[in-house]
């Protein structure tokens, strides 16, 4: 049972993003054919879907669309290549921009939650340091009660903005990104485009699944 348990979380947890990097790289070598780079694709689509006042810069941080400051964020690697991997990825954070340009819902539901989950991870840090006070409380009348709804504030919050997250990255990639690129990627690339796309989205429902469980494990913790 215990090797079973490992093996589902290992699948869970690691496989996903293994794949992911293992995708990503084998689509990264540089292609002459293309007329431009990640970077130069972002701000054409952005152009062409009529997104103004949204800027294309260079990160060390991760790709990401960031809706406060309005920045769609490639890594070097995806700002000045010339790869499938780096056009794919462009496309996909312009999506993100597109989203927020129009109105979607989902996007400015995360974007709420995450203000939200920022401070609820602080209490879930202050759940973890007072781990052994915990005990003691749950015995007290009412106790186990507060602690249960700290430990649904705090690592709730975290698991629904990753079920949040899910559509939000699903439409980004497959309503958004995927329609334009078949306009810019050669026909027999377009199944590398999706394969990029999907092995990307993987990672995400990953972390939402190890959100959830993360949730019930605490829950089966303290009701002990």
């Amino acid at each position: 049972m215990l090797i079973l348990l490992i093996v589902l979380a290992l699948a869970i947890f690691v496989l996903p993003n293994l794949w992911a990097k293992w995708v990503l790289k084998r689509h990264t070598r540089g292609r002459d054919d293309y007329p431009g780079t990640g970077a130069e694709l972002a701000k054409h689509l952005l152009r062409r879907m009529g997104v103004e006042g949204v800027r294309v810069e260079r990160t060390e941080q991760g790709d990401h669309y960031d809706p406060e400051a309005r920045c769609v964020r490639l890594a070097p690697d995806h700002y000045d290549g010339r790869s499938l991997t780096a056009v794919t990825v462009a496309a996909h954070e312009v999506g993100h921009a597109i989203q927020h340009h129009e109105g979607y819902a989902p996007l400015l539901a995360r974007s709420r939650l995450v203000r939200v989950a920022q401070k609820a991870e602080k209490l879930g840090a202050i759940l973890m340091m007072a781990a052994p006070f915990l005990f003691v409380l749950t015995r007290l009348p009412g106790g186990l009660a507060v602690v249960i709804a700290m430990a649904v504030i705090s690592f709730g919050t975290a698991a629904l903005v990753h079920l949040v997250t899910l559509p939000v990255e699903f439409d980004a990639s497959f309503n958004r990104a995927l329609p334009l690129l078949k306009e810019y990627v050669p026909p027999y690339d377009m199944p590398g485009a999706r394969h990029v796309l999907t092995a990307c989205a993987f990672t995400y429902v990953a972390a939402s699944l190890a959100s959830v469980m993360n949730l019930g494990r605490w829950l089966v913790i303290l009701r002990r």
